[in-house]
């Protein structure tokens, strides 16, 4: 069983960055595609950022496209979401996940194994 761990999160002003990462263990890292996601108080868990086994394929949600980026290290088994210009509506639990192929996935069923979460709270 792969565990995933998150961390970077904080409280943060409009227009500041964090960066998010999200250590692996118990398995191949190298094989597996990862995504992240958010969910905000009262609201479903979304998509924000996949990237398969080899980070030649990223994918983001629209309401992020050009202020967060994804990518991985291997060698650390680490996967990273840097979010630039955050925004307050980007306030929720930022979750990892793996779906345990070399494939990601914008669906939340195809993800096997998830981290605890890390809140991240941006003020206007």
């Amino acid at each position: 069983q792969v565990q995933l761990v998150e961390s970077g999160g904080g409280l943060v002003q409009a227009g500041e960055a964090l960066r998010l990462s999200c250590v692996a263990s118990g398995g191949t890292f190298s094989d597996y595609g990862m995504g992240w996601f958010r969910q905000a108080a009262g609201k479903e868990r979304e998509s924000v950022a996949t990237i398969n086994w080899s980070g030649g394929t990223t994918g983001y949600a629209d309401s992020v496209k050009g202020r967060f980026t994804v990518s991985r290290d291997d060698v650390k088994s680490t996967v990273y979401l840097q979010m630039d210009n955050l925004k307050p509506e980007d306030t929720a639990v930022y979750y990892c996940a793996t779906t345990l192929r070399t494939w990601a996935s914008r669906s939340a069923n195809d993800y096997v194994s998830w981290g605890q979460g890390t809140q991240v709270t941006v003020s206007s």
